[in-house]
């Protein structure tokens, strides 16, 4: 409790000057969740409506700030990502619609700033582990490949000190489990879509085939293929990410205690389609498959709690949580059969202009940072502004080619009547 007033009346009272600067052992770990395709009205303290519970993510609500006027970049999922990491408006880049494939020269270009290269630069760790979808350079050609090659232009080059996921969309191929730049087992079988038995949309499990063509498999939606690993199968992702996650934030525990902060990004793969949650959380909840796979989301979402309260690590976590757009345009059906609105209220969903498609939840933890916890903040905030909060919050300023689009809201942290 000593520590937590303490950090609260450091930050009062240097924001009143107009700055705000922690001492090396006060700075914050940051988290960064960041889901995909959850709707507003997905998290149950934000929706009194819905049809299942997230203990967790509600736990988010009560325990931090929700800001329940947040906004990712854009309603769909590469454009939005790179407002989070950039904290500049997509449109700014040569990308002026739609999203990248696994495979793409990175929106991200060598040099720009990120939350990653900033918080390194600020003496952070830095891990990511999850979904990029930002693109990447891999070896070869799809005819041609050599994985005993590194992968390029991908998160080890943007800022990231560790990189564990998947390269993007599942249904966008090229599916392994990358660590650092490589696959320990490489993707060299082919698959794509095939019938989801659960729900509307697809799954991408084995059996694979060993040559690439037109498949003669049944059970395909899609005949072409694309390559997939051995190992790969598309319900271990959220079980994979958080174990990898924890096992990476273990790794710089000694070094946080000691005042070396981490950041980690952990950007889901739910409850994007393909929706397969795993047999332990079917029948929960009352809005079917979808809403088991945000439930399993939740239950993650609290080994990461857990993790942090058991190493000591709770007080002094700042835990970022939104997602990348609005619910995927399954939700109408899901409204009709379930009475569960993933909008929340708000007007269309993924890909639209209007509200559902870009006001997604977003919510704020941090024990020790926070004045009056449990609170909401309803004025307009968006993902890019996470990148002049953070540096703020550190006590510097952003150079003026970067994060030109981010506007730092650190004093509603610390002044619940603030503006």
């Amino acid at each position: 409790m000593f520590i937590q007033a303490h950090t609260r009346r450091l930050l009062a009272a240097v924001m009143l000057l107009g700055t705000t600067v922690l001492a090396a052992g006060e700075r914050p770990n940051i988290i960064v969740i960041y889901t995909d395709d959850q709707g507003y009205g997905d998290v149950s303290a934000l929706n009194p409506g819905a049809k299942f519970q997230t203990p967790n993510l509600d736990r988010l609500v009560e325990e931090g700030i929700a800001f329940t006027n947040g906004h990712s970049a854009d309603s769909v999922c590469t454009p939005a990502r790179y407002g989070l990491l950039t904290g500049r408006y997509p449109w700014r880049t040569e990308r002026k619609k739609g999203v990248l494939g696994a495979e793409a020269k990175c929106m991200i270009v060598d040099g720009r700033m990120t939350l990653a290269s900033f918080l390194q630069e600020q003496g952070y760790n830095t891990g990511m582990v999850g979904k990029w979808h930002l693109g990447m350079d891999f070896p070869g050609t799809p005819q041609n490949r050599d994985w005993s090659q590194p992968i390029k232009d991908m998160p080890l080059d943007k800022g990231f000190d560790y990189f564990y996921g998947v390269p993007a969309s599942l249904n966008f191929g090229i599916l392994a489990w990358f660590e650092g730049r490589y696959a320990k087992v490489p993707p060299t079988l082919y698959t794509n879509k095939k019938k989801n038995p659960r729900y509307l949309d697809y799954r991408i499990m084995p059996p694979y085939e060993t040559k690439p063509g037109v498949s003669k498999d049944p059970s395909r939606i899609v005949k072409k293929n694309f390559e997939v690993a051995e190992d790969f199968i598309d319900n271990q992702c959220l079980t994979r990410f958080t174990d990898k996650a924890i096992e990476w934030m273990s790794a710089q525990a000694a070094e946080a205690k000691a005042g070396k902060p981490f950041f980690l990004y952990l950007p889901y793969t739910s409850p994007h389609y393909p929706v397969c949650p795993l047999p332990e959380f079917q029948g929960q909840g009352e809005a079917g498959a979808y809403g088991e796979f945000v439930i399993e989301t939740d239950y993650h979402v609290g080994r990461i709690l857990d993790f942090l309260q058991a190493q000591g690590l709770d007080e002094n976590t700042l835990i970022v949580y939104s997602s990348d757009n609005g619910p995927e345009k399954s939700w109408p059906e899901r409204l009709k059969e379930t009475g569960h609105d993933s909008r929340g209220g708000l007007r269309e969903g993924k890909r639209s202009v209007y509200e559902g498609g870009q006001r997604v939840p977003f919510m704020l933890r941090w024990p020790a940072g926070i004045e009056a916890p449990g609170r909401a903040w309803n004025k307009t905030v968006s993902q890019t502004d996470l990148l002049a909060t953070f540096a703020e919050l550190l006590g510097t300023t952003l150079p003026d080619n970067a994060g030109e689009d981010s506007h730092s809201f650190a004093s509603v942290l610390i002044d619940p009547a603030g503006d």
